[in-house]
């Protein structure tokens, strides 16, 4: 126990010593921090002043854990995006900077997860731990470190397969009509990546819960949530989400491709996101241009769909193949942002609601739709009989016209007709059903061979089912060339024939081009009419 001081200057002297051992202990650092004020807030937007030194697409920090990013960075003011629920803040409200651009949350424990925009969890799996983010504007890969697309990403939809083929490392743009089946091309596309060692990512931007929510129960039951991520940005969202929402994705996607790894991302759809997009831009009072979009609409999914490619082996080989999904007007393809996304992407699948409204399920229009891939990223098996498939149904739509009105046709052009029919009905296929490459080419190689051609018409559904069943049959030594660029020979075709012939034997009718009409009016088939439309 020290003694007490003698006199009351040792008292101050002793007082002093120890606040100076104190100050010595306490390594005190000033950090700069800039505070703004909010001037306004609108719907989804903020303006900001007193913040000098930020930058483009900085995040911004407001109150209750609202953020935003500089949008437009003017001398006297900063317009920001709100990323939360802006209907809490005030003008007068403090705002921080970060210093940091928006980023997201990467990794191996995202897959299986229901997540935001911003990485939080909307599921009931708990916080998610991930130990990398990545920035959501990225650059795209360089020229030199791409490879040509020439692995094939099979959709398990015959049609898209045989003859709209998509690579992995391609851009495929899916537009058409509302409600004509766009969204169920890509649930069946990422339900036939099951064992194929491709990881997929389902953006769903400006969607309604319900709609979400059928899409998650479809994706569970069919066992896919365990490769698939799925982000959602619902329609009733501030407007900035939606427009993060696909370079939040991408960014996910290019951590798996970096890694080696194949990729398909979905973008359902990108007629929300440029619609957020104008309305962001407006209130920020951007000039707006044609049919009210800003100028640089175009610019904002090209940046976008350009990460989606395929790398070269010093890069790791990986691959991002993007589905962007469009909703056109009145089956006006040749609107602003359709025209846009179709000279962006590497070719589009056309849904004519027409066929829908027929029953024609997948509805896709193939005089409408491309891939300009092609038959670089199609197995040998389908490129034998893919080129004469679609040249028969060609015709087939040409003739169909004038069989509408009437027209007589000749013995040849009834055989075109018949056997067009039943091309369209071995290409229908329910959703959520993906076809194995073996059934496929099976029922492929009997209607180039026209062994369906003696089938009744209302008998095809349970003949080409027939074909698909017997595939199984197929030796394994053949199966193993589908998966190969080896071509099929002559042999393999030939058992393949045979097998189809044995299923089909029940359904052969001698007399069934007497007892169907020469028209094609029973097909119920108006896609011609929707080009002349």
């Amino acid at each position: 126990m020290s003694t007490p001081p003698d006199t009351l200057h040792d008292a101050f002297e002793n007082a002093f010593v120890r606040i100076g051992q104190g100050c010595a202990q306490v390594d005190a650092q000033l950090i700069l921090q800039e505070i703004g004020t909010i001037i306004s807030v609108s719907t989804g937007i903020a303006m900001v002043s007193g913040l000098p030194g930020v930058g483009a697409d900085e995040l911004l920090e407001f109150k209750d854990g609202v953020y935003g990013i500089a949008f437009n960075v003017d001398e006297d003011d900063i317009g920001v995006v709100l990323l939360g629920e802006y209907w809490r803040l005030h003008a007068g409200d403090d705002v921080m900077r970060t210093g940091r651009v928006m980023d997201v949350a990467v990794g191996e424990a995202l897959l299986g997860r229901v997540i935001d925009p911003l990485g939080r969890p909307l599921d009931d799996k708990g916080a998610i731990l991930a130990s990398q983010r990545l920035p959501i504007e990225r650059r795209a890969a360089p020229i030199m470190d791409r490879a040509p697309v020439t692995v094939p990403l099979q959709t398990g939809i015959k049609v898209i397969d045989a003859l709209i083929p998509i690579g992995r490392g391609q851009r495929e743009l899916i537009l058409g009509d509302r409600q004509t089946g766009k969204t169920a091309i890509a649930i069946d596309t990422i339900l036939n990546q099951r064992g194929q060692g491709v990881i997929c990512i389902y953006c769903a931007i400006g969607q309604r819960a319900s709609s979400v929510a059928k899409t998650l129960a479809v994706l569970k039951q069919k066992g896919a949530m365990e490769y698939t991520l799925v982000m959602v940005a619902e329609g009733n969202d501030p407007p900035g989400l939606a427009y993060i929402a696909p370079y939040a994705a991408t960014s996910i996607g290019e951590y798996f491709m970096q890694a080696g790894r194949d990729v398909l991302i979905v973008y359902d759809d990108l007629t929300h996101h440029a619609r957020a997009y104008r309305e962001l831009s407006l209130l920020l009072r951007r000039p707006p241009g044609r049919e009210a979009f800003p100028g640089d609409i175009f610019y904002i999914h090209s940046r976008l769909l350009e990460r989606a490619t395929h790398l070269n082996k010093h890069q790791g080989g990986g691959s991002l193949t993007a589905l962007p999904i469009i909703e056109t007007e009145a089956q006006n393809i040749s609107a602003y942002i359709p025209t846009n996304l179709i000279s962006i992407t590497d070719g589009q699948i056309y849904l004519s609601p027409s066929l829908f409204e027929l029953g024609v399920l997948p509805a896709v229009d193939v005089g409408k739709s491309v891939s300009r891939v092609g038959g670089k990223a199609q197995r040998s098996a389908y490129r034998i009989v893919a080129g004469d498939l679609k040249l028969a149904y060609v015709q087939f739509e040409e003739l169909e016209t004038f069989a509408r009105f009437g027209a007589r046709l000749d013995d040849s052009s009834r055989k075109v007709i018949e056997h067009g029919q039943r091309i369209r009905a071995c290409l229908k296929q329910a959703a959520f059903s993906p076809v194995s490459v073996a059934a496929q080419i099976s029922v492929l190689i009997a209607l180039a061979e026209k062994l369906f051609d003696s089938v009744p018409l209302n008998q095809m559904q349970a003949a080409e089912q027939a074909v698909r069943d017997a595939a199984m049959d197929i030796p394994e030594q053949v199966c193993a060339r589908f998966d190969t660029t080896e071509q099929l020979s002559d042999d393999d075709r030939e058992v393949i024939m045979l097998i189809a012939q044995h299923a089909l034997a029940a359904f052969q009718s001698e007399s069934s081009f007497e007892s169907e009409p020469a028209s094609a009016n029973d097909s119920s088939r108006d896609d011609v009419s929707d080009e002349q439309s």
